[in-house]
């Protein structure tokens, strides 16, 4: 009796040691964007949920608060090609379950006909629509090595067709873009397994929303943690608010 609670108890233990182990080791993040704002939050609020991060920032070397998160922190720039390409090579061969893609620019100063500046809307497009693209295209060898094959674009409500009340001609239209570029890639790589969404962050206090904002960096980072945490590749292509509730296009 007491060698067959013995035995029990040593699986017991053996099975509490991996579990553990595991649980300690949730996957690995990539996060574009991530020496401020929703980015950074996002680096200190995976660090603490036990995954690993990778962040990446434009200048690497004034990113203190990144690197403070105990985040790997490697070099990007997501409208340089040359730099997506430098990147992956930096990365080849590191499993990606999660890419984060959270690096975007925006301007009010184009609300009108009158005010849109044709080469702030390219720049705008270069970043918050192919910035994104060009980053999961270099990035795809990472994420299929691993078991998330999870792509995460932030978007925004202001880029839907639907719910639009004008204003901010270039912010608005290169979230639209960038959400049917998010539809185009779920429907290509469903079949292989890969989970692609859209992310509306909500309205947050940041540098880019603004201290008149309602919503606290922290709740909307919790928010959307908790909805990627749930994803499956049956809610691939869609469109969600941090709060789990799905958009209209």
């Amino acid at each position: 009796m007491k060698l067959r609670l013995s035995i029990i108890a040593t699986v017991f233990l053996c099975v509490s040691s991996v579990s553990t182990s595991w649980a300690a080791d949730k996957g690995t993040v990539l996060v574009t964007g991530a020496n401020r704002g929703l980015g950074l939050e996002f680096a200190r609020q995976l660090t603490a949920a036990g995954y690993k991060v990778i962040g990446t920032a434009r200048k690497p070397g004034q990113a203190a608060e990144l690197q403070a998160t105990g985040a790997r922190v490697e070099a990007l720039d997501v409208a340089s090609q040359a730099s997506v390409a430098a990147l992956a090579a930096t990365l080849q061969g590191v499993p990606i379950d999660i890419l984060i893609n959270n690096a975007g620019i925006a301007s009010r100063a184009d609300s009108s006909l009158a005010t849109v500046d044709y080469e702030a809307m390219v720049w705008t497009f270069q970043v918050n629509s192919l910035g994104p693209l060009r980053v999961t295209q270099a990035l795809m060898p990472n994420l299929r090595l691993a078991d998330g094959k999870t792509i995460v674009n932030i978007s925004s409500r202001l880029g839907s067709i639907e719910e639009s009340t004008g204003g901010m001609y270039s912010y608005r239209t290169s979230k639209t873009a960038l959400n049917q570029i998010n539809k185009i890639i779920s429907v290509e790589l469903a079949p292989q397994g890969v989970t692609s969404i859209v992310m509306h962050p909500g309205w947050v206090q940041t540098d880019m929303g603004g201290a008149q904002a309602p919503l606290q960096v922290e709740e909307s980072i919790a928010g959307m943690i908790e909805v990627i945490q749930e994803l499956n590749i049956e809610k691939t292509g869609k469109f969600y608010n941090y709060k789990g509730e799905e958009l209209p296009w």
